[in-house]
């Protein structure tokens, strides 16, 4: 009876032992693959803010969460699903739906480059004059944005871990989602807040307090135009470096050999600082082949437009 007792609490150790491997194991995989997806997490995170713009302050955190739930939804109820079927049955197709949302993150990023050089930015009728029905409108808008910055985050995940089994990668993608949204959404919520907290600093009686604030609400504009742009060469980048690896796992090797065999240049030319200036060797190189992807489907986007009979400036300015 003891000789049976202990094996069992043998067999319960080790399936604890087990489990807590697994739980490593999906641990390590999630920060990896939530490492991989740290360029669209970075534009997902710029481009957010732009959603609150002319928005009441009592509003701004109320569509902030709103936003939040419709991408956790996107994540777990339309994309993973998705992607386990596609993992398990199409494995194949996963680089080129890759490429195809690489294809649309540099057509966004060259667009908003179009756009600023043309002078046809867009501006948006400020919530707080249009009413609820219209900020209903842009809450849906921005989740159907976030529906595709989403999917990238989630097929790029799941492309790393894609030879671990079946229950590894569901429990994978879903870490990444619940992590990534709640990393995006709370920084973007602390960002759209910011002048807020410099406002009740600089009411304080402490002069500290009262530079710190002031120096806040000057500091947030700047802020705010530094994520735009970041967010644009985000998508530059992210979107050049998967149509490069994407067109090398498909054969066509020229390009991304180019930008590897020159990141190792720089890498092994420069000593000590070799790591950074490779990455950032290969970062600009991604970055140019994003911009050129890009700006050839601006200027089809435009050319089908005019063929239309439309106004090009139109093609932009109403995406």
């Amino acid at each position: 009876m003891a000789g049976g007792l202990v094996a069992l609490l043998d067999d319960i150790a080790a399936i604890a032992k087990l489990a807590a491997a697994s739980v490593d194991d999906v641990g390590a995989a999630a920060g990896r693959a939530s490492a991989k997806a740290a360029g669209v997490v970075v534009d997902d995170t710029a481009v957010t803010p732009r959603y609150v713009t002319g928005v009441s302050p009592e509003r701004e955190l109320p569509i902030i969460k709103k936003i939040a739930i419709g991408s956790i939804r996107n994540k777990l109820l339309i994309i993973l699903p998705v992607a386990l079927l596609l993992s398990q049955f199409l494995p194949w197709l996963l680089t080129p739906i890759l490429m195809l949302g690489g294809t649309y993150l540099a057509y966004e990023g060259a667009e908003k480059i179009w756009e600023k050089l043309a002078h046809h930015e867009a501006h948006a009728e400020p919530v707080t004059e249009v009413g609820p029905e219209q900020e209903q409108q842009m809450v849906s808008g921005a989740i159907r944005t976030d529906l595709i910055l989403s999917a990238e985050i989630m097929v790029i995940a799941l492309d790393d871990v894609a030879s671990e089994p079946f229950l590894t990668r569901a429990a994978v993608l879903v870490v990444v989602a619940v992590l990534i949204t709640a990393l995006v959404y709370g920084v973007v919520g602390l960002i759209v807040k910011m002048d807020d907290i410099g406002l009740h600093l600089a009411g304080r009686e402490s002069s500290g307090a009262r530079r710190v604030g002031e120096g806040l609400v000057r500091a947030m504009p700047k802020v705010l135009s530094f994520l735009s742009t970041l967010g644009i060469v985000a998508m530059l980048w992210v979107g050049g470096h998967i149509l490069l690896v994407g067109a090398d796992e498909l054969g066509w090797h020229g390009p991304y050999s180019l930008v590897h065999h020159a990141e190792e240049v720089v890498h092994d030319a420069t000593g000590a600082l070799g790591g950074l200036l490779g990455w950032l060797t290969n970062t600009l190189g991604s970055a140019v082949a994003g911009a050129v992807v890009g700006a050839v489907v601006v200027a089809v986007v435009l050319a089908v437009k005019r063929a239309r009979g439309g106004d090009p400036q139109d093609a932009a300015a109403s995406h």
